[in-house]
C-alpha cells in the first residue's frame, strides 16, 4: 500500500487532544495542506465513561481495560463511532481540511476476535484490511479511525458481531500493515520517564522492552509502547510526545518535537 500512496503518517489522538484547546486539529490540516498523507486513529476513554455513568453502567477495569458487557459495547460504539468521531471530523473540515470518519468495523477495516473472556467484549486485531483507508486516502481524505471493530474470528453463538479494541494497538496494527513513515501518539504526559521521573528522549525496542518488565513503564503505557513496538516490524520511527504542547505534531514532523523515540535497530 505504501508504495501506492507514497508515505503515511499513523497519529493516533489521546484524550487530550479531544479539548477545545489543542492545535492538533490545525497541525493536521496544515500537514495535509502540506501533501502529507495521515491516518488518525482515537480513543475516547474518558468520553464512554461519562456517558456510562449517565446511563447508570458502573465501568470496571482489569488489567487497564474496561470490562466490556453488551450494555458497555453499545454505549462504546455509539460514543466513539458516532459523537467523538464526528467532532474530530468536523473539527478538521471547518478548519479547510478534509476528513472522512470510519470505524474498524467499516469496510471490515479492523477485524478482531476476543482477548480474554474475562474483559467481555474487548477485543485483539486479527487481520487489517486496508482497502478502506486505501481508497480514502486516494481520494484526498484524512481517515479519521474509531476503533470499534468486526468480532470475525472465534466468535461465540449469540455473540455481538463488534469488539471494542483499545485505540493504542489498533494505530499499532494500522501503522505496521501500512509500512507506516511515522506512528506519533499524542498524550496528556511529556513522554516516557524513567524511575526517577526523567524524560527518556530515544529508547531502542530492548530498552523500551525492558522498562516495560521492570514496570518502570506501566498503566495506559503499556499499550502505546506495545503499539509502537509493533509497527516498527515495518515503520522505522514512532514517537510518544506531548500532545498539550503548541503545535506538538508540526514539530515533531519537522524533527523538533519534545517526547521520547522508539527507532528501530
Amino acid at each position: 500500500m505504501s508504495n501506492r500512496l507514497g508515505k503515511v503518517i499513523v497519529v493516533k489522538l489521546g484524550g487530550a487532544t479531544l479539548g477545545s484547546h489543542d492545535m492538533a486539529i490545525e497541525d493536521m490540516v496544515e500537514l495535509q495542506h502540506q501533501g502529507k498523507s495521515l491516518v488518525v486513529v482515537h480513543g475516547g476513554a474518558k468520553v464512554v465513561t461519562e456517558c456510562l455513568s449517565k446511563q447508570g453502567i458502573s465501568s470496571r477495569f482489569v488489567r487497564g481495560q474496561r470490562v466490556t458487557d453488551e450494555a458497555t459495547l453499545e454505549v462504546v460504539t455509539s460514543v466513539l463511532a458516532g459523537s467523538v468521531n464526528k467532532e474530530i471530523v468536523a473539527r478538521i473540515n471547518d478548519l479547510g481540511g478534509g476528513a472522512v470518519g470510519i470505524s474498524g468495523v467499516d469496510g471490515g477495516l479492523i477485524q478482531g476476535k476476543i482477548k480474554d473472556r474475562e474483559l467481555g467484549y474487548i477485543g485483539t486485531v486479527v487481520k487489517v484490511n486496508l482497502a478502506p483507508l486505501e481508497a480514502i486516502l486516494h481520494s484526498g481524505y484524512i481517515p479519521v479511525v474509531a476503533p470499534v471493530s468486526l468480532h470475525s474470528f472465534d466468535k461465540p453463538d449469540g455473540a455481538p458481531p463488534m469488539l471494542n479494541i483499545n485505540a493504542d494497538a489498533v494505530a499499532g496494527e494500522i501503522a505496521a500493515a501500512i509500512g507506516a513513515e511515522s506512528l506519533i501518539f499524542l498524550t496528556d504526559v511529556a513522554g516516557i520517564c524513567d524511575q526517577s521521573g526523567g524524560l527518556l528522549p530515544q529508547l531502542s525496542p530492548g530498552e523500551a522492552e525492558a522498562l516495560m518488565v521492570s514496570g518502570v513503564i506501566s498503566g495506559g503505557m503499556i499499550p502505546k509502547v506495545e503499539a509502537c513496538l509493533r509497527a516498527l516490524s515495518t515503520t522505522s520511527i514512532t514517537s510518544i510526545i506531548d500532545g498539550r504542547q503548541p503545535h506538538a505534531l508540526l514539530r515533531e514532523i519537522a524533527g523538533q518535537g519534545v517526547g521520547t523515540t522508539i527507532k528501530g535497530d
